[in-house]
């Protein structure tokens, strides 16, 4: 498997993955969030003018995956992270969050639909914590511009950098 950086001849085949694999969410997530297709090409274009660098993974030439990254200043986001269908279950995103956590050395924070109990167990596996609810509504406020919505339907999970600084904080506030 080979991971590179999108190129812009890349973006129909970004576009392909996401609302491929975004079907999982048909029939899970509440019906007034769904929409078709689920993320349209404009709001992919919206998303890389925004700062979101993706990533994708290739097998034998076919791109089977992508994951997106965002720098907001003193977090790093991961964004839009899908794999085909038929690639699924094979190491491709695992693969591509490894590779994207090497990018940056600032703590990583990820939103996903709390519906979305797959993607929540993938995170956890590799190393990330749901935070608690305390902090999710403001985190997602704070660094991610979406309807108020899916700020109810969603959570975020936090690498151990993130977690870390926050235990950092709370002593300190002891």
């Amino acid at each position: 498997m080979l991971i590179r950086e999108s190129l812009p001849a890349d973006l129909p085949s970004i576009f392909r993955i996401i609302n491929a694999a975004a079907e999982a969410y048909r029939g899970v997530l509440p019906t007034d969030v769904w929409h078709e297709p689920y993320m349209p090409m404009d709001a992919l274009l919206a998303e890389i003018r925004q700062g979101v660098a993706f990533w994708i993974a290739e097998d034998d030439g076919s791109m089977v995956g992508a994951m997106g990254i965002q720098d907001k200043g003193a977090v790093a986001l991961i964004r839009h992270a899908y794999v085909a269908p038929t690639a699924q279950r094979k190491g491709v995103g695992a693969g591509l969050l490894r590779h994207i956590e090497r990018l940056t050395d600032k703590p990583i924070l990820i939103g996903t639909w709390a519906a979305a109990s797959w993607a929540i167990e993938f995170y956890r596996r590799n190393g990330f914590a749901i935070v608690a609810d305390k902090k999710r509504e403001g985190l997602l406020r704070a660094y991610w511009s979406i309807p108020e919505r899916q700020i109810e339907a969603s959570i975020v999970l936090a690498d151990k950098r993130w977690m870390n600084t926050q235990h950092s904080q709370r002593e300190g506030d002891e």
